[in-house]
């Protein structure tokens, strides 16, 4: 069995991506990107098996980078002001071509699904981080069964939600985050 070349990958990706960018996600197709790449068309099926899978792998890709530079940009202070930051930046992000690479992932099924579940694992890392470094938490907000884990998991899957609805910002989930915590 020949070895893949990742930069072969890589570059299909980056012809799918500039195919995407300048013509739509619908312009997205598997002999688009051999012709893009400069590559047969069956070579393109020896790194992804359908135009969903590469489609996946850019969304991916896209949110990984999007997390290093929210991790980046993540500084101390009030927990409560980053997230507000944190969804506005990735509302922001969803505006723009994260949304439309998201809404064409629609038969990615199980093994797409827990790729994209594990950017959202990162995510839920990232507010654990940012809210054990928040000093001015009380220190008794968390107990054994209000955990900093338990609460993270429910701030990611109301901000996900309200991602989802549009909303313009995340004001009551705020006013929850600083009842509860602070």
């Amino acid at each position: 069995m020949r070895r893949r070349d990742d930069t072969l990958r890589e570059a299909l990706l980056t012809a799918a991506r500039e195919l995407a960018d300048s013509e739509g996600i619908e312009a997205v197709n598997i002999r688009a990107i051999a012709a893009r790449a400069g590559v047969a068309t069956g070579t393109v099926y020896n790194y992804f098996a359908s135009k969903e899978e590469i489609l996946l792998a850019l969304t991916e890709e896209y949110w990984r980078q999007t997390l290093r530079e929210l991790e980046a940009a993540a500084g101390g202070g009030s927990f409560c002001r980053w997230l507000e930051e944190t969804y506005s930046f990735l509302r922001e992000r969803i505006r723009q071509s994260a949304g439309r690479l998201m809404n064409s992932l629609g038969g990615v099924g199980p093994q797409g699904q827990a790729r994209m579940a594990s950017m959202q694992a990162a995510l839920e890392a990232m507010l654990i981080r940012q809210l054990r470094a928040d000093a001015g938490i009380r220190r008794d907000a968390w107990t054994n069964e209000f955990t900093q884990e338990d609460f993270a998991r429910f701030l990611m899957m109301n901000m996900m939600m309200l991602l989802r609805t549009g909303a313009p910002e995340p004001s009551l989930l705020l006013q929850i985050v600083r009842r509860a915590i602070y």
